[in-house]
């Protein structure tokens, strides 16, 4: 979707930052507007994408499941089998190759799964590159795999012990570092989110996974699917496979983390939970109290712990073009057994809420009804918490 103008989505987005960081966002922007013209640039993306990222990623029938929804045929577009385990590569080889074109020697990052944490740092490695990754210490804790891949890829990991030790505080303190070190320095956005330019780039580079899956679908089906299906943290998968389908007469679907449930105030629901406001530079639903401070989160996916969501996903729903729900951690626990044992997949948790809002709505699908469904990471880094929900739930 174009920006209605610039730096928005409709009344979503802008640049809200301080004065230092005003500059660098107007070179970054400049910078893309020039590459994205470049063939060369475009030609050199391509070519990582396929021979570093491993694009395109296939498109698996569940056929297993979709029996059990009543014959549906459910799609998974396999973003756990891109390098690094998730979409987050598509973007940190495009923001990387994106700054090194920018004459920057370093990258910061800051993550909460720790997906975009470990491509940020395969990509630093691949292209050269020094790297720094700001997560919340919570999120070490709950996504330690990750943190040793980052390490082992040569990434300094920065422990941010502040607030609630999640994704938002790491991205408050990659966004203050950046300010000290621009010179030399490149900030790697990992989700659709921040000051434009950010939701712009990121949604652009991730909407590869939408042009594949598109491709695929039809190819597959001969057809469109009836429903399209993501996860939404802050929002770059679903916003990288809605891009494709958005002038279509396709139903896409955006489901937030509902935690313990909308009641109980431990989730990460934007829509269902918030209202319009401003945090790290951008305009758009997050949850805050009556003063306007921004509310703790909680969810059992550290990648979709953090209290607001990209803004062209505000502008999504405004204009009823995308549907949000929530799934809660029980039921995302579910999905990720339930895929597991159907299917012999091992979603990421986040995906695993995606597939929540499938199974739930079960039969309610017409039979032979296309349901294509964005697998945005592999569970492996999931495994200790799913298995300790697991086993205190049993």
């Amino acid at each position: 979707m174009k920006l209605a103008r610039k730096g928005y989505f409709g009344p979503y987005g802008g640049c809200f930052v301080p004065e230092t960081l005003v500059e660098p966002l107007r070179e970054l922007e400049a910078a893309y507007a020039r590459a994205r013209r470049d063939p060369a640039f475009r030609e050199e993306l391509a070519r990582e994408l396929s021979t570093f990222a491993g694009r395109p990623t296939p498109l698996t029938l569940a056929e297993n499941l979709g029996r059990e929804l009543g014959g549906i045929r459910l799609y998974l577009k396999r973003e756990d089998l891109a390098h690094t385990g998730a979409h987050k590569i598509n973007n940190t080889v495009g923001q990387a190759l994106l700054a090194r074109r920018m004459g920057k020697s370093r990258l910061i990052a800051e993550t909460g799964a720790g997906q975009h944490g470990v491509a940020t740092a395969a990509a630093a490695a691949r292209y050269g590159l020094r790297c720094s990754v700001y997560m919340g210490t919570e999120d070490m804790r709950r996504q330690a795999p990750n943190v040793e891949r980052m390490r082992l890829l040569g990434a300094e990991v920065v422990p941010v012990g502040t607030g609630t030790r999640t994704l938002k505080d790491a991205t408050s303190e990659a966004l203050r570092v950046w300010a000290s070190c621009l010179k030399d320095t490149h900030y790697v956005l990992g989700s659709a989110l921040g000051p434009h330019p950010y939701p712009m780039i990121v949604r652009d580079f991730q909407a590869v996974i939408g042009r594949e899956a598109r491709r695929q679908v039809l190819k597959a089906e001969g057809r469109l699917p009836h429903e399209v299906v993501a996860c939404v943290g802050g929002g770059s998968n679903a916003i990288g496979i809605f891009a494709a389908f958005l002038r279509d007469p396709v139903r896409l679907v955006g489901v937030e983390a509902g935690g313990l449930g909308l009641k109980s105030g431990l989730h990460a629901a934007r829509f269902a939970g918030g209202r319009p406001g401003v945090l790290h530079g951008s305009y758009t639903y997050l949850l805050q109290d009556r003063h306007g401070q921004v509310l703790n989160t909680h969810s059992i996916s550290a990648g979709l712990d953090y209290p607001a969501v990209g803004p062209e996903h505000s502008l999504l729903r405004s204009l009823g073009r995308a549907g949000y729900t929530t799934a809660t951690d029980a039921e995302a626990l579910r999905a990720f057994q339930a895929l597991c044992r159907a299917e012999g997949i091992l979603p990421a948790l986040e995906s695993a809420h995606a597939l929540a809002y499938v199974l739930r709505r079960g039969r309610s699908y017409s039979k032979g009804a296309v349901v294509l469904l964005n697998l945005s990471g592999r569970g492996d880094k999931d495994m200790a918490a799913a298995l300790q929900a697991i086993g205190a739930g049993s």
